[in-house]
């Protein structure tokens, strides 16, 4: 029944182009690795180091490394436990959450979903295509590319400056598809109402984090036409009856919870607090996205394209086919 580490690793993985947001550029992704093995099995988990919260890959993969010899002499369940008091939320607890995770259904003949609890085998669904940040010229034209592609739900990237610009550009270059925003926090200093006000005449129908963690205040007083969903304000399920005066619902993403296990408790908590749920990712590979895809099953929105914006997937990852992530 014991387990152990055997390996945890950093990865390069190249991004098709780039992928901008309003912190900066990427052209490649460093994600790290976690496999664990026990009575002959193997389980696997990745996570994408927090930028913003000063993570990195090789940072990730040594407290991996600390944390492995604490859990050596436990079965998979019981080293998942002891990983949420080990560790702390961030990537590194993800990939050593997820691939304990892994292995326990491997070890006991079962699916990912079924360990999980849930009511049926995860069927493929409608997923968000991020539009990074540009000029409105240049984000119409991503916009064209994903609509004939067959993406029918797009992300617009936002800094707080131009943003009416950028969304109607995307607009134009999309006009049938659905719209979200993600505005990562940049909404502090302009009129909050009459900018969800715009953009709800674009057809915009969701906006992501408005404004900066600790000024969730802000959001108090407004009633806008369209749902706020908190994503950086909202890291593990005990901040659900936090935030959830302010906001309509939670973007809950593994790196950011520390795994599937907390992954999942913030999703009960947003039920019970009659929050909605959207399901994301960082730029990752379909090793990462294994597990959150069980979770998007429970989501109003998914947003799980990391590996669509990357120049290669792992071998037998997901396919994006007309707008959808499936197997």
């Amino acid at each position: 029944m014991a387990i152990q580490l055997k390996s945890a690793r950093v990865e390069r993985w190249p991004v098709a182009g780039s992928f901008v947001i309003s912190r900066g550029a990427k052209t490649h992704v460093d994600v790290v690795v976690a496999e664990i093995e026990g009575e002959g099995e193997i389980g696997r988990g990745e996570g994408t180091p927090i930028y913003y919260l000063g993570e990195d890959a090789a940072g990730c993969r040594d407290q991996i490394l600390l944390a492995a010899p604490h859990i050596a002499d436990l079965d998979a369940a019981s080293a998942r436990a002891a990983v949420q008091e080990l560790m702390a939320a961030g990537a590194a607890r993800n990939a050593l959450d997820c691939a304990l995770w892994d292995l326990e259904a491997r070890q006991r003949g079962l699916r990912l979903w079924q360990l999980a609890g849930c009511d049926g085998a995860p069927t493929s669904r409608v997923t968000a295509f991020t539009i990074s940040l540009g000029t409105p010229g240049a984000m119409a034209e991503q916009a064209a590319t994903a609509e004939a592609d067959g993406y029918r739900l797009l992300k617009i990237k936002l800094t707080g400056q131009d943003d009416r610009l950028r969304v109607a550009a995307v607009r134009m270059g999309a006009p049938e598809a659905r719209l979200i925003v993600d505005a990562n926090e940049s909404w502090r200093d302009i009129d909050i109402l009459s900018e969800a006000e715009a953009l709800a005449d674009l057809g915009v129908e969701m906006i992501e984090q408005p404004v900066p963690v600790g000024a969730d205040a802000l959001l108090d007083p407004i009633y806008a036409p369209i749902p706020f969903l908190a994503d950086e304000s909202c890291q593990t399920a005990a901040d659900v009856a936090r935030i959830g005066p302010f906001y309509d619902g939670v973007n809950i993403k593994l790196d950011k919870a520390g795994g599937l296990t907390e992954a999942l408790r913030i999703a009960d908590a947003a039920d019970t607090a009659g929050l909605s749920i959207m399901v994301g990712c960082m730029l990752s590979t379909s090793l990462a996205i294994a597990p959150a895809f069980v979770l998007a099953q429970r989501a109003r929105w998914v947003d799980l394209d990391g590996p669509a914006l990357l120049e290669r997937d792992r071998e037998g990852g997901f396919e994006f086919r007309e707008g959808r992530i499936g197997i």
